[in-house]
């Protein structure tokens, strides 16, 4: 009988695969242990922040952290967890969880080699605790909370591919001002839709179980956008206006760059 010839126990390919599986734990391994505050303290200078957001202390691992910033003038605290990479797709998801004082908003970002990535939300936002900044803008103030109850975002080399969102307010007072003085008025439950269009996303407000919008936004690719009140949320303000006018004529329209230079 001829004896089967002894086979070498480190092959080249049980050699490459015993490699990458160290490599594998020791990237692991790696950002199980490392500082988050030292690996932001690394990247922070190559990384342009908004002036309006002020990265103040982060703790923590880089696989679950905790960071604190104030953004606006209004103290945030972020947490973070990295969740199991996915090697099909090649993307890696993080949840994440935002809140303020009185305000909190719960999601889950999911990353992929290339740059793109979608991002799922919902939570629930107190406009009382942003009146200061509301009032300095000249904008409106209405009571109570707005819930986000759907928020998804998908985007891909730098801009965003897709849009859809949902929110919804109970109703209540809502006050703004009108030259020296400030009007009130009651409002109905209201709801706000988010969807993409081929220009950018658009943004509608109506009342719930209403029959057309009150107000819309569309804001643009090239960092413009447009405004549209229509004669409906007038009615919904209870102010005086033409009878001649329907509910659907607009009866206010602005168009303006969204940030400084027009382009996002």
């Amino acid at each position: 009988m001829s004896e089967t010839p002894a086979k070498a126990f480190l092959r080249p390919g049980k050699v490459f695969l015993l490699t990458l599986a160290g490599v594998l734990v020791y990237l692991v391994a790696l950002v199980a242990l490392v500082p988050a505050g030292w690996l932001w303290h690394q990247a922070s200078a190559h990384i342009q922040l908004p002036p309006e957001v002020q990265v103040r202390q982060v703790s923590g691992k880089a696989w679950a952290g905790v960071a604190g910033a104030v953004v606006a003038g209004y103290p945030v605290r972020m947490e973070w967890q990295l969740g199991t990479p996915s090697f099909s797709g090649l993307s890696l998801p993080v949840s994440f969880s935002l809140t303020s004082s009185q305000s909190s908003v719960d999601g889950r970002v999911s990353l992929d080699w290339q740059g793109a990535g979608t991002l799922e939300a919902k939570g629930r936002l107190t406009v009382a605790e942003f009146e200061d900044l509301i009032r300095r803008s000249g904008g409106a103030v209405i009571e109570g909370d707005v819930t986000i109850d759907r928020l998804l975002l998908s985007w891909q080399e730098g801009r965003i591919t897709g849009a859809d969102g949902e929110g919804r307010w109970a109703g209540g007072e809502v006050s703004w001002p009108m030259g020296d003085r400030m009007e009130r008025a009651d409002f109905p439950p209201m709801r706000a839709i988010l969807d993409s269009t081929s220009n950018g996303v658009a943004l509608v407000v109506e009342e719930q179980g209403g029959d057309g919008p009150a107000a819309d936004a569309e804001i643009r690719w090239n960092g413009m956008m447009d405004l549209r009140v229509y004669k409906r949320m007038v009615d919904l303000a209870d102010q005086p206006w033409s009878e001649s006018a329907g509910p659907d004529d607009v009866v206010f329209r602005v168009r303006q760059p969204l940030i400084p230079g027009g382009a996002l």
